[in-house]
């Protein structure tokens, strides 16, 4: 994808830096995300097992009223979860948008949605695996370690269409690919071994959710 110029930059939710990146940790994060929340409402997570889950889901085409309204309730959702990031099919919309606020391993605090991402393919030199324990809102009370890129980008578009660039370290990158896995019909289950998958199942099984959720037929 070609860099924005600087006209298009500005025209975005975020402001963006000198290589096109957008701005999403400023000293505005908490008020941002708490205007988000407040014209929201919160609605019940998806689990897995739901088929909006584990399929890709439908491209973002309008950005207008109806996808601002989700963008508000998946913030105020993830809230209510005490989750860093959320995708719109855990709250059973088949939409390719997440949210996300999420802290970096420096302790910076993320902020922002992306509609329509997709991951950068990195270089090798790149690729330095992260062993850290992962969960998700969809198998609730249930980790795992997952080896994951400790860096990550993701092209998309903001909530009003235009084109952006996000990207994070540590635990946010790891944010980033889960998300946008989420997106094209994964969970982070599905990147385990079948007894590190049925022993996240069994710790989900075992325990209560700790927020509602919409129990599977």
């Amino acid at each position: 994808m070609a860099q924005q110029d600087t006209d298009q930059q500005h025209v975005g939710v975020l402001p963006v830096d000198d290589e096109g990146f957008v701005i999403d940790s400023e000293d505005d994060a908490g008020e941002r995300e708490a205007a988000y929340r407040g014209r929201g409402s919160s609605r019940p997570i998806t689990v897995v097992g739901n088929p909006v889950l584990h399929k890709e889901c439908k491209d973002v085409t309008e950005f207008g009223d109806d996808l601002a309204k989700l963008v508000d309730d998946m913030f105020a959702s993830q809230h209510t979860a005490e989750g860093v990031g959320l995708a719109a099919n855990q709250v059973g919309v088949d939409l390719k948008v997440f949210v996300y606020d999420c802290p970096d391993d420096e302790g910076k605090r993320h902020v922002g949605v992306v509609c329509n991402p997709v991951l950068v393919e990195l270089p090798a030199e790149r690729r330095q695996l992260d062993e850290s324990n992962e969960g998700c809102l969809s198998v609730p009370t249930a980790y795992a370690p997952l080896a994951r890129p400790d860096y990550a980008e993701v092209t998309g578009q903001d909530e009003k269409g235009n084109p952006i660039k996000v990207r994070g370290t540590g635990y946010f990158a790891r944010c980033l690919q889960h998300e946008t896995d989420h997106l094209y019909g994964y969970l982070y289950i599905d990147r385990l071994s079948k007894r590190e998958r049925k022993d996240a199942l069994r710790q989900m099984a075992e325990n209560e959710p700790r927020y509602p959720v919409v129990a599977n037929d």
